[in-house]
C-alpha cells in the first residue's frame, strides 16, 4: 500500500504523458504527508480460499481488518529534472490499464485508471492541486473487484517543497 500511495504521488508532481502539460513545482527536496484508509475484503482468489483452513482464512481476514484503520506516513522525496522530463508514467507501460486524462493544467490535474487483469478489476481516480510551485495536495480514490470480494483504498497527501538541494535519500518515517 505504501508502494501505491508513493507512486501515485510522485507521478502526480511530475507528468502523466509526455504531451500532458506537467504540474508547476518546483524541483528538489519534498515531504509528503498522506493518508489513507482501506475499507473491505482483501481481493483473494477464490481457489486460494478455498485452499485455507477456516482458521487461516480468519487469521488473514482479522490482520486485514486490523490494518484498515487510517495510517500517516511522512515520505521525503527527490524530484529531479529527469524525474520530470521521463514523464513518470504511473505504470503506463501496463497494457492491463486504460488511463483518462480528464483534466492537466500546470496547476490542476485529474485522471480515471481501470485496470483487467485475470486476479481482478480495478478502478480509481487521482486529482491533484498545486495551490503554487511549493505546495501539491490531492487525493487517490482506488477499488479493487474479485468476485464478490471488494476493496477501496482511500488516500489523500499534502506536499511540501523543501528546497532545491536534496539533502536526504528518499525516506518514509
Amino acid at each position: 500500500m505504501k508502494v501505491l500511495i508513493g507512486l501515485s504521488v510522485l507521478s502526480c508532481m511530475a507528468i502523466w504523458a509526455a504531451d500532458i502539460t506537467p504540474l508547476n513545482v518546483k524541483l528538489g527536496q519534498w515531504e509528503t504527508t498522506s493518508q489513507s484508509q482501506i475499507a473491505g475484503l482483501p481481493p483473494i482468489p477464490q481457489n486460494v480460499l478455498d485452499k485455507m483452513s477456516p482458521e487461516q482464512r480468519e487469521r488473514i481476514e482479522s490482520r486485514f481488518k486490523a490494518n484498515q484503520a487510517p495510517r500517516a506516513l511522512v515520505t521525503k522525496t527527490c524530484l529531479r529534472k529527469e524525474d520530470v522530463e521521463k514523464a513518470a508514467t504511473f505504470g503506463d507501460d501496463d497494457k492491463a490499464c486504460t488511463r483518462t486524462i480528464v483534466t492537466a493544467s500546470s496547476t490542476r490535474q485529474e485522471m480515471r485508471i481501470e485496470c483487467t487483469r485475470p486476479t481482478g478489476k480495478q478502478t480509481g481516480t487521482i486529482h491533484v492541486e498545486a495551490s503554487d510551485s511549493e505546495h501539491v495536495k490531492g487525493v487517490v480514490h482506488m477499488t479493487m473487484l474479485l468476485g464478490d470480494r471488494s476493496m477501496t483504498v482511500n488516500s489523500s497527501f499534502e506536499s511540501k517543497w523543501l528546497g532545491s538541494v536534496c539533502t536526504e535519500k528518499d525516506s518514509t518515517k
